[in-house]
């Protein structure tokens, strides 16, 4: 299990297993929080706790999305889906940036373009050690 929490300590996740990797998304948003993402779906294998303030983002180009991040301290813990799939589903996702760099320093970077064209890109072998040191 990963654990991951805020600078101050009042917010937090876990999830459950191991990420297969992490993505590092261009959208305007990501870019400006410096955030890497692990992602599964609420209440199976990421949980949230403590307090968060959450902002919405409600943009044309994006599905809404709530990021939550910490009321104290102001890191960005998470974003949650605000539809469901088909199956009842929300999509979340965790700041990867929130727990100790050793045990996921190996897992590969997956690029998302949330800029421009809303697909993943190909791997170019880099992975969470290179972005994080």
């Amino acid at each position: 299990m990963l654990t991951g929490a805020c600078h101050c300590g009042e917010t937090g996740w876990t999830f459950d297993g191991m990420p297969d990797s992490a993505t590092a998304c261009n959208c305007t948003l990501c870019r400006r929080y410096g955030v890497l993402w692990i992602y599964d779906f609420e209440g199976e294998r990421i949980r949230i706790s403590g307090p968060t303030q959450v902002y919405t983002r409600k943009d044309r180009a994006h599905p809404m999305l709530e990021i939550h991040f910490c009321k104290s301290c102001g890191c960005v813990v998470a974003w949650r889906g605000m539809q469901t799939d088909a199956t009842a589903r929300r999509r979340i996702a965790v700041n990867l940036r929130l727990t100790d760099p050793d045990p996921v320093s190996h897992l590969p970077i997956d690029h998302f373009d949330g800029l421009v064209t809303f697909e993943d890109l190909p791997r170019d072998g880099r992975c969470v050690a290179d972005l994080w040191f």
